[in-house]
């Protein structure tokens, strides 16, 4: 009975791995597709597999980093031939997603995000910080490997960070609000207000990345509205649409991306992405924390009331 138990945990651990390393591997598969070469090394604006990483080590704990490094593996191998440089990625895209879990557990980080520290900590101590580990290691991998002139250096390793650092500002608050969904509540007029926000939010959207004109401002007002009335549930996907169209729009440099070298495209469009997705990390846990207050108050004022009609009911008349 007792080899039968640990038999099954130890089953569930593999799948668990297993799970994490096909959805690291397609994660990096859909990255891939809009990758672009920066001074011979390819690198993607946005590299999903690094937020899916840190949701899985959130939702599932330490024991899936072995399925983080075997998907960094599979997607390495998928590239091109798997070598000496290809041990220090992995180690890199490995220890990144782990340490940031460590800072985020060490801080008291909720997955709700329901919280303004939260949603600080999941920017700084989630996305920023422990990016810088992936984006080092594998940078220096590359040149210590030959494989990358020293002097490419920064271009390769700011370009590997940023892409980073937005998979976990872009993709690791979707996956949490993923597994906690649910249908819009509150009367009827919640389901024609999210379609209404879809549907604005995708016009706006390719209006401001598409058009000749500088408009991309344009995508903060539907993020502002998104955090307001949805908060973050509502959040990650205007901010993974407004990330998904922009770079589809500086793939093929049109709009307010075209004609500009490779660098002035890479610059405005991870600073559109980091500033979407900070302005609404940070405003949807605002909200979200004060509406929490709000509840608080109105359950303690309910409770006040009804200890005060109690108290009337019990008190002697004169």
């Amino acid at each position: 009975m007792v080899r039968t138990e640990e038999w099954r945990r130890l089953s569930t651990a593999v799948l668990l791995i297993l799970a994490v390393a096909l959805a690291y591997y397609v994660g990096g598969r859909v990255g891939l597709h809009q990758s672009v070469v920066v001074n011979g090394a390819e690198v993607t604006p946005l590299w999903p597999p690094t937020g899916i990483a840190l949701a899985a080590l959130l939702w599932l704990g330490l024991r899936t980093w072995p399925g983080i490094a075997l998907g960094t593996y599979l997607a390495i191998e998928r590239i091109g031939d798997f070598n000496l440089s290809g041990l220090g990625i992995v180690a890199g895209n490995t220890l990144a997603p782990v340490c940031a879990y460590l800072m985020l557990r060490r801080v008291g980080f909720r997955s709700e995000v329901d919280r303004l520290r939260d949603a600080l900590a999941l920017v700084f101590l989630g996305g920023l910080l422990p990016t810088l580990i992936s984006a080092t290691v594998g940078t220096w991998t590359l040149v210590l490997s030959g494989d990358l002139p020293l002097d490419r250096f920064w271009p390769v390793w700011s370009a590997w960070w940023a892409g980073d650092a937005m998979g976990v500002l872009v993709v690791t608050p979707l996956l949490l609000v993923l597994r906690r969904i649910r249908r819009p509540g509150e009367g009827g007029y919640r389901v024609p207000e999210a379609s209404a926000l879809v549907l604005t939010s995708v016009v706006v959207t390719v209006v401001a990345t598409r058009s000749p004109l500088s408009l991309l401002f344009l995508v903060f007002p539907v993020i502002i509205w998104a955090a307001v009335r949805f908060q973050l549930a509502g959040t990650a996907p205007c901010i993974l649409l407004v990330s998904v169209l922009a770079i589809s729009a500086a793939s093929d440099r049109t709009g307010p991306f075209d004609g500009q070298g490779l660098l002035a495209i890479m610059i405005n469009l991870q600073a559109l992405n980091g500033a979407a997705a900070l302005t609404g990390l940070l405003l949807s846990a605002m909200v979200t924390e004060q509406n929490n207050v709000r509840l608080k108050i109105e359950q303690v004022c309910e409770d006040l009331a009804e200890l005060v009609e109690h108290l009337a009911r019990g008190r002697p008349e004169r």
